[in-house]
This record gives structure tokens, C-alpha cells and sequence, in this order.
């Protein structure tokens, strides 16, 4: 009650004060900072579940000004007297809770909300945030690179893994929360606004202002969700399957819109009959002239920083759909899932189209002296300040391939079918995969998961 008291009073970006503190439910709590992720604690935010984003953005390129409103369903998982929300650098106007006036303070990346009525526990409840400002993108000094909303001379780059969502909307932002979303987004007439899921209806122009609707209706963690904006070539069609599928490029790659279109869609087809049904309504990627020196694999839309990508790439990046995408992460430090997954998606691609085999690829990478680095980096615990590390993604690779030797191609690639199916729209641990690879080839596989993902050493 006391720290209740203080966040009442303290300076807040157009809070409005309580009329009063009578009558708050004494069994009513704060929501934790963060989500519960030890390596990202201050990462999501604890006591309520979200189930849907509704944003609705206005940006200006010329500018950089960005305004937004948010409006966030969820449900408590506590009885709730304040909770947070990640919110970086964007000034807040106004927040409600159910309709109602609320007081907010801000403090670093966490928006407080100390709603007028405190919330039971395994309550619906609704957030509004009205929100604008110019977005500050993250420039991590570690191996991470520039993420988050990224201005460009003609819209924006949003690409947010691992955690700059907050850069640009209020979220739950840590992959253990995913949601539905809805975007509307206004931009100047003449610029294209893309996101995730399917575009709703036609565009609208009014007063020199384009409107573009999207919506996402599959779960989807924050990390994924964008609303890259600029001046695209756009390629509409169905792959050959008949999956919904869009290629977008800046002007300066037009030549290579009719690649990616029909990469992606080849692609997308092939991973169905691998990993199982393809698990969303549409497919495609964007490429757009920003220097990211990264692709990202955004949610129905991977998202390729100022370069053409090749076969393999676009492999890797719509293996996320399954692998990241659609099966997420509850904790960071089982990143291996994600990135190790879509490096051997890599392999299986050139073995099915015939420019290699996963065994020639994997022993290139195992013939790496034993002082090599990637030795002295186990996979099976990503390291929040080096996530991206070669080992996450090359070693954990060579694991499925040293698993699928182990128990043969028949039981390894019955695994991935029901790997993705048990957890469709889930969120996955390390151990449950191991549990699912012991139970469905009836093998201890504990010696194999603790060389190639645990141990600080190269696999004899």
C-alpha cells in the first residue's frame, strides 16, 4: 500500500490522480515487473495473460513522429491493483482500464497502471494507451545489432527480436505471452504499410493519408509482430499449394520480386509435408533497402534487411514459421529451438534440392578444431548478452543431425510432425523436446542432449 501511495503521487506523463484509495480490494497486488525469464528479468510483466493487441498507428517518415493507441485485452492471473507494461522512449497521454481513468508513472522501459477499480483475478480486462513520439530503436553494444522501429528515409524497418516491440506499441513484450493482433495504419498517400497476418479490405486515402488494415488472428509473440512502412513492388498470388502468399521489395530490389515470391511459396509448400501443415493463412517475406546486415522471420512475413536472399535463407527463415513462430520459446535461454532448427531446415532444403546432404554439411562443421569457439559455447543455454551466438545456431543444428543419426530418419522426422503438432500455437522448453524424442524413439538420449547441447566441449 505504501509503494501504491508513492506511485499515486509520484510524477507522471498526464496522469490523472485517484479521487480516492477507499475501497481497494486489500488481497489485490502488484504484477511483477517481468515475466519471470532469468536472464530478461525485467522483460514481460507478470499477472496477466494478453490475449489481443489492437493497434492503431499514425506515422510520418518525414518526421519520424509516430502516435498510437493500444488497445490490450487480457486476463489476470492474480487479483491486480497495479500491473506494467514495456513501453520505451514514446510519451504517454492517457491510459484507461475498462473505460475508466487511470493513473500511470513511467520509470525506464516499464509503464505502471494503477487502475481506478483494482482487477480479480482470472479477470477479462481491457487497456487503453494513447501514446506518440519519434521511436528510439535499440543499438545493443553486444552481438545483437540495431532492433526495434527503425525510421528509413521513406517509412520504417520493424524488426524486434529479441525485445523491441516496446519500441513502438505497449506490450507484454517477451515470447512466453503471444496474442492475436489488429493493425490500422495511416501513413502519408503514396507509401505502403505492411504487417502481419491479411490485409483487411481495401486501402483508404483521405486527406493525403493512406490507411491500411491487417489483422492476425493465430497467436503471435510480440517480438514478431511489425509495421514496416515505405515504397514497395508488391507480388500477389497463392503458392502452388494454394496458401495465400505476398512478396514485397523496395524499388531498388525490384529485381528480385519474382524470386522471392516464388522461393517463398516453393518453400513454404515443401516445409508442410516435412514439419506438418503450414500452421498460419498466409505466407511471403519483404525486403526492404535498410542495411540490416539480419533477416527476421516475422510472423507470416520474414523480413530481409537490404539484400536479395537466397535459397537458403528464405529456407531458414520460413522454418521459423514453424520452429519460433508458431512453436515459441518460454524462456530465452532455449533459443537452440528456434535458430538450431532453422539452421537444419537449411541442410534439409539443400537435400532436397539436391546442392548437398545434412551428413556432408555436418561434417564440415564438425571437422572445427576442439579449440574452435563454437565448442566452448553449449547451445542449450543461450547467454542473454551473446544470444545469437554461431553455436545456437550451427551446433544446435548439428544436435538434430547427431539425433536424427541416433534414432534414424523414420522416428526423426515422425518427431518433427509431432513436435509441431503437440505444441501448434504453443509456447516449448528444451526439456519437453527432449522428453518427446526419448518417448517416441524408446531410447535414453540423456549422454546425446548433454554433449551437444550442455557440455563446454566437442562431441567425441
Amino acid at each position: 500500500m505504501a509503494l501504491l501511495s508513492m506511485l499515486a503521487c509520484a510524477p507522471s506523463e498526464g496522469a490523472i490522480a485517484p479521487a480516492s484509495s477507499g475501497g481497494r480490494q486489500s488481497n489485490a497486488s502488484m504484477g511483477a515487473p517481468g515475466i519471470g525469464d532469468p536472464d530478461f528479468p525485467l522483460d514481460g510483466n507478470g499477472g496477466y495473460d494478453v490475449s489481443h493487441y489492437g493497434l492503431v498507428i499514425g506515422y510520418t517518415p518525414s518526421s519520424k513522429h509516430l502516435d498510437g493507441v493500444a488497445t490490450i485485452n487480457a486476463t489476470t492471473t492474480q487479483p491486480l491493483a497495479r500491473f506494467n507494461l514495456d513501453l520505451s522512449g514514446l510519451e504517454v497521454s492517457d491510459v484507461t482500464v475498462n473505460g475508466e481513468k487511470a493513473v500511470f508513472s513511467r520509470k525506464g522501459s516499464e509503464l505502471s497502471v494503477l487502475p481506478a477499480t483494482p482487477l480479480d483475478d482470472k479477470a477479462a480486462f481491457a487497456v487503453k494507451v494513447t501514446y506518440a513520439g519519434v521511436p528510439q530503436p535499440v543499438k545493443d553494444s553486444s552481438n545483437l545489432g540495431t532492433f526495434g522501429f527503425i525510421p528509413t528515409p521513406d517509412g520504417a524497418f520493424v524488426a524486434c527480436e529479441p525485445n523491441g516491440a516496446k519500441t513502438w506499441y505497449p506490450a507484454n513484450d517477451h515470447p512466453a505471452d503471444k496474442a492475436s493482433y489488429d493493425f490500422t495504419i495511416t501513413v502519408p498517400q503514396g507509401v505502403t504499410a505492411l504487417a502481419n497476418g491479411e490485409q483487411v479490405g481495401e486501402p483508404t486515402t483521405a486527406d493525403g493519408k493512406t490507411t491500411f488494415r491487417w489483422s492476425e488472428r493465430h497467436p503471435m509473440v510480440s517480438y514478431l509482430a511489425t509495421t514496416t512502412i515505405g515504397k514497395f513492388e508488391l507480388r500477389k498470388g497463392s503458392t502452388p499449394g494454394g496458401i495465400p502468399n505476398l512478396a514485397a521489395v523496395d524499388p531498388k530490389h525490384r529485381g528480385s520480386l519474382d524470386n522471392l515470391f516464388k522461393v517463398s511459396g516453393e518453400v513454404t509448400d515443401y516445409w508442410g509435408k516435412i514439419f506438418g501443415p503450414y500452421p498460419f493463412s498466409s505466407t511471403g517475406g519483404m525486403i526492404d533497402d535498410f542495411s540490416a546486415g539480419y533477416a527476421l522471420e516475422n510472423q507470416t512475413k520474414p523480413l530481409y534487411g537490404g539484400f536479395a536472399p537466397d535459397q537458403s535463407i528464405i529456407s531458414h527463415e520460413l522454418a521459423h514459421q514453424w520452429f519460433g513462430d508458431s512453436l515459441s520459446i518460454k524462456r530465452w535461454r532455449d533459443l537452440w529451438l528456434n535458430e538450431g532448427f532453422a539452421t537444419y531446415a537449411e541442410w534439409l532444403w539443400a537435400e532436397h534440392k539436391g546442392t548437398s546432404t545434412a551428413e556432408r554439411l555436418f561434417q564440415g562443421f564438425y571437422a572445427r578444431p576442439a579449440s574452435d569457439p563454437i565448442w566452448k559455447y553449449p547451445p542449450g543455454r543461450a547467454q542473454a548478452r551473446d544470444l545469437f551466438n554461431d553455436s545456437v545456431y550451427t551446433r544446435g543444428g548439428m544436435t538434430l543431425h547427431a539425433l536424427r543419426k541416433a534414432i534414424g530418419d523414420e522416428t526423426f522426422f515422425k518427431l518433427l510432425k509431432t513436435w509441431t503438432a503437440d505444441h501448434k500455437y504453443g509456447s516449448v522448453t528444451t526439456e519437453e523436446f527432449i522428453a518427446l524424442a526419448e518417448k517416441l524413439s524408446g531410447k535414453d538420449l540423456t549422454s546425446l542432449f548433454n554433449a551437444w547441447l550442455f557440455t563446454a566441449a566437442k562431441p567425441s
